[in-house]
C-alpha cells in the first residue's frame, strides 16, 4: 500500500529537477501521473520510465487554455482529478535597475499566472464534482521560495515578487476551497537544480557534498517526501506553507505585526516622527 494509492495527479514542470522528483516518488507511492512540462521530450522520458501509470503532456501552464487542457487530460485519461502540483518555473534574473520588462513579464507569467491557471481550472471541477454530490478530497500544493518568502534575493525582484505571491495565492485558496474537500499548502524548497545552480552564492551552497558517502542535503528528492504527504487523502493540514531542504522542515509565517504604535487621535507627520524615530 503506498500513500497515494489511487490518487491522479498533475504535476507540472515535471520534466526536471524537483518536480521530476516529485514524479517519480509519486508513482512509486501508488499514484497515477499527469508529468506536465513546457518541454516535451524530458516529459516523455519521465513518463516513460514510470510505466503505465503515467501519461506526458507537454504545454504552457501560463497559458489559461493550455492550463485547461492539461487538466481535462487528466480528467480524460484517467477518469477523475486528485491533486495538482503546481511546480513549474523559470529565472530571469537581474538587478533591479537594469531589468528589462520582458524580464519582468515573463517570469511573472511563468510562476504566477502558471499557478493560478491550472489551479483554476482544477477547483472549477472539484467545485462541479462537490455540487454534484460526489466526494472530493482534493489536494493543492504550490511551489513558493526561500526568495519570496523568508530570505529576499538581490536580482530576484521578479521572481521574489512572483513567489511572494504564489504564497498568499495558497493561503487565500485554502480558504475559498475547504467547502468543496480541497486542501491547499505551498513549499518554499531550497534544492539543487538547474535553476539554482547558475544563481550566484546559491549555486555554491547547493553544490553537491565533495567527501564521499556525505548527505547530500540540497538533493532535490528531499523536498518530495514533504509533497507527497500532503497530496495524500489522509493528510488534514491546508493552508500552509512549508520550508523544506534535507533533512528539515519548517513552518512558515507570513508577515504579522511586532511592534504597535499607537495615538489617541488623527495622526500628524510630527507625532509619526516621534512614535517612529
Amino acid at each position: 500500500m503506498g500513500a497515494l494509492d489511487g490518487r491522479v495527479a498533475i504535476i507540472t514542470g515535471a520534466g526536471r529537477g524537483i518536480g521530476r522528483e516529485h514524479a517519480l516518488l509519486f508513482a512509486s507511492e501508488g499514484a497515477r501521473v499527469v508529468v506536465n512540462d513546457y518541454d516535451r521530450e524530458p516529459a516523455e522520458e519521465v513518463a516513460k520510465q514510470i510505466g503505465g501509470d503515467a501519461i506526458a503532456v507537454s504545454g504552457d501552464v501560463a497559458s489559461f487554455s493550455g492550463a485547461a487542457e492539461i487538466v481535462q487530460q487528466a480528467i480524460t485519461h484517467f477518469g477523475r482529478l486528485d491533486v495538482l502540483i503546481n511546480n513549474a518555473g523559470i529565472l530571469r534574473d537581474r538587478f533591479l535597475a537594469d531589468m528589462t520588462e520582458a524580464e519582468w513579464d515573463a517570469v511573472i507569467n511563468v510562476h504566477l499566472k502558471g499557478h493560478f491557471a491550472p489551479l483554476h481550472h482544477a477547483a472549477a471541477y472539484w467545485k462541479a464534482q462537490a455540487k454534484a454530490g460526489q466526494p472530493v478530497a482534493g489536494s493543492v500544493v504550490n511551489t513558493a521560495s526561500a526568495s519570496g518568502t523568508f530570505l529576499p534575493n538581490p536580482g530576484q525582484i521578479n521572481y521574489g515578487a512572483a513567489k511572494a505571491g504564489i504564497a498568499a495565492m495558497s493561503l487565500v485558496a485554502a480558504q475559498e476551497l475547504g467547502r468543496y474537500g480541497v486542501r491547499v499548502n505551498a513549499i518554499a524548497p531550497v534544492a539543487r537544480t538547474r535553476l539554482t545552480e547558475d544563481v550566484p552564492m546559491v549555486g555554491a551552497l547547493v553544490a553537491a557534498p565533495t567527501e564521499e558517502g556525505a548527505f547530500d542535503t540540497y538533493h532535490p528528492s528531499h523536498v518530495s517526501p514533504l509533497v507527497a504527504y500532503l497530496a495524500s487523502a489522509s493528510c488534514t493540514i491546508t493552508g500552509k506553507v512549508f520550508s523544506v531542504q534535507g533533512g528539515l522542515i519548517q513552518e512558515l509565517e507570513g508577515w504579522r505585526s511586532t511592534t504597535s504604535y499607537e495615538t489617541t487621535g488623527p495622526w500628524n507627520v510630527t507625532e509619526v516622527a516621534a512614535k517612529l524615530g
